[in-house]
This record gives C-alpha cells, structure tokens and sequence, in this order.
C-alpha cells in the first residue's frame, strides 16, 4: 500500500484520481480504501506553488469532476473539495454552470438602507449570497463572502464605491473563491478571516470579538466553529446608523437552518448556535444561501402545530414564486421556527422523540438534540 501511495504522489492529479480510482475498484469496496491511504494520495495537492501541475482543460475537468464526486465517499468528497485543488476546480465549474443558468443571479436582490449605511445582496453561484456593505458617506465598502469576482465587481462599479475590504466567513470555495481575482484587480484591498481557516489571501488574519473598520462601519468578527474549524461571523454595529445590528452568518446560521458540522463536534456547533442567538432579537440575519424554502419545509415537518412556522413558510413560497430573496429575517424571528435554535424547548424534544437522562447535563442534552436534527435535515437533504 506504500508503494501505490508514493506512485500516487509521483503523478498530477488527472493521473492520480484515475489511478486511485482503479486500485478501488480492484478492491471492490468503498471502504477498503482507508481514510489514511485517500490522505497519502491526496494530502499535497494543495501546493499552490505547484498549482500549474493540476491545472486541467475544461473538457477534462467536466469530466473528472463528475467522475470524482460520483465515485468517493462523502467525506473524501469533503476532503477533496476544502483541502485540494480539485476543490478550486470544482467550485470553477460551479461557477461557470450558475452564470450560464442564472446571467442575473438566482434571485432578486433587496437592498436594506439605513442612516448612512446600504447593504447589497448579490445572488451568485446557484444558491449563495455575497453582500456589498457601503458607507454612503464615505463610499467605502467591504464585500462579504466574494464567490463570483465578476458578480462583486459589477456591484462595486455600479454603486460607484471603492472595496477596502473583504470579510470571508470561511475557506470554502463558494464563500472564498473571488478573493484572489478581486485583490488582484483592488491592490489595496484586506481581506479579514479567522487565522485557524485557510482562507485564500488573507491578508489580516482575526481572532475572535477583534473589530474591523471600514469607513464608518464597525464589524465585530465572532469565532463560530463548527461548519469548519475556523468559521467566523461578521456582526455590523447599527447604532451609528440608529438601524438594528446586522448579522452575516456565512454557513453558520440560514433562515431556518444551520450549516453541515463539517468540522467540529454537535457541541462545538451548539456553542456557535448559542452565540448568534444570544443577539439582539432585532438582529438582522444575512445568510451566506438562499435556503428558506427548504430549511423551513423541513422545520415544518417536526413542528406540526407551530402557527409562526407556518405563516413563514407561506411567505417564503410566495417569494420564492417571484425569484424574490428571502433575507434578511431577525434573530427574533429564528427563535420561533428555526429547529436548531430551538434545541431548548419541549415541543422539539417530543417531535424528535428524546428526553433528557438522569444525570445529563442541559447543554450536552441539547447537543443531543441538535446532532439528531442535523441527521434528519441530511436524510431529507439526501432524498
């Protein structure tokens, strides 16, 4: 097996995904092939100096890509798309589908001003959310999550302000994959994220509750693991403005929902959970995904009789009829139907059919509650 590894290393990557995906087939199970054995194989395509090695032809990585995401497990999935290039691949191909199906974006954009301070959705890829965050007085302005550069680039010049920064979320492609096309083209030009995730130029790495300044904007970065080890939330500071706190949550937090525990364990996550619900109540929440209709279908589900759920849900299906976005909601809001922040409360308990043991700890039994949600959201995601 160490001889196949070094073998596997030798080659570029079209040569090696084709070679591993032989030696598996020659085992005849997907579970002959080790999480450790998949690590020696792939574990440096992450070089970036060494990038040109992998760089394919759009016909190949068609190809491949299917090929790849077809044929791996789910967590070599995950693995291949955070940790490798074929993940900056993917997520170009991604791209160049989205632009294709969706020239204007997946949804109509509504723009929130208050006092001195616009905040812009951009819809990119097919379901995510950048965000343009402007001071009207200065014109400075910091993107949020840049997935497509182009998209951003395009807001930038329409609204005529100059980008001084960009806040990322965490390394994922469809939230870190315009950062280095926009710093190439705004030299001056930061970019912000926590310093445990490998976010593409990062230029100031932050810790958690550090402040970060654009023009009159005040973001406070708040540490949430969880969906990855270093996720990290933006809180926009509203009282210079006389509006509400504003959160962007990137894919801790959607309406209804929370992000995939790619990363960290049911409590990690609840403890991030813990921090965005103990805001404000009128808390504007920012998403990093166009995800209401689903999340909220799925909310409705475990809470039969939940007469705030329901009244969400129709409205969300009627803005979903006219392509229209569905943020931002309020943290407020969250608390009444969104299933995994409401791992507290009893009429979520008995849908899901759990009860706290003697002796368990609140905390570790609402982790509990939380890990069960999370693995019907994926069941129902999955069919």
């Amino acid at each position: 097996m160490e001889e196949f590894c070094v073998a596997c290393r030798s080659l570029g990557l079209t040569e090696r995904i084709a070679l591993f995906l032989r030696h598996r087939e020659k085992e005849s199970s997907l579970q002959s092939v080790s999480s450790s054995v998949f690590g020696q194989c792939f574990g440096d395509v992450n070089d970036w100096a060494n990038a040109k090695r992998y760089v394919l032809n759009s016909s190949e990585l068609d190809g491949l890509v299917i090929e790849v995401f077809r044929n791996f497990t789910r967590s070599q999935r995950y693995s291949l798309y955070a940790r490798t290039k074929l993940g900056y691949l993917f997520y170009k191909r991604q791209m160049k589908k989205a632009r294709e199906r969706y020239p204007h974006g997946h949804s109509i954009p509504q723009p929130v001003m208050f006092n001195g301070v616009k905040i812009l959705p951009i819809p990119v890829l097919s379901n995510n959310y950048s965000y343009l965050v402007i001071d009207t007085h200065s014109s400075a302005a910091a993107a949020i999550d840049p997935s497509d550069p182009l998209a951003v680039q395009a807001a930038i010049e329409q609204e005529g302000v100059t980008l001084e920064a960009i806040l990322c979320t965490h390394k994922h492609w469809d939230h870190s994959g315009g950062n280095m096309a926009l710093r190439r083209r705004y030299g001056s030009c930061r970019v912000y994220g926590s310093a445990c995730d490998a976010i593409p130029e990062l230029t100031n790495p932050l810790s958690d509750k550090e402040t970060v300044t654009v023009g009159q904007l005040r973001f406070k970065a708040l540490f949430t693991p969880g969906h990855t080890v270093g996720h990290m939330v933006y809180l926009l500071d509203g009282k210079p403005f006389e509006g509400p706190a504003c959160l962007f949550s990137g894919d801790l937090l959607f309406l209804s929902g929370c992000g995939r525990i790619f990363e960290g364990t049911p409590e990690t996550m609840l403890a991030s959970l813990d921090t965005a619900a103990d805001l404000a109540e009128d808390t504007l929440l920012w998403p990093g995904h166009e995800y209401a209709l689903d999340c909220l279908t799925f909310a409705s589900l475990l809470e039969l009789e939940n007469p705030v759920l329901e009244q969400k849900l129709q409205w969300a299906n009627q803005q979903r009829l006219e392509k229209r976005s569905t943020c931002p909601s309020t943290i407020g809001e969250e608390k009444e139907y969104n299933p995994f922040l409401r791992t507290h409360c009893w009429e979520l308990h008995r849908a899901l059919g759990l009860q706290r043991l003697r002796g368990e700890d609140w905390d570790s039994f609402r982790a509990r509650v939380l890990k069960e949600v999370r693995h019907r959201k994926d069941l129902y995601k999955a069919n």
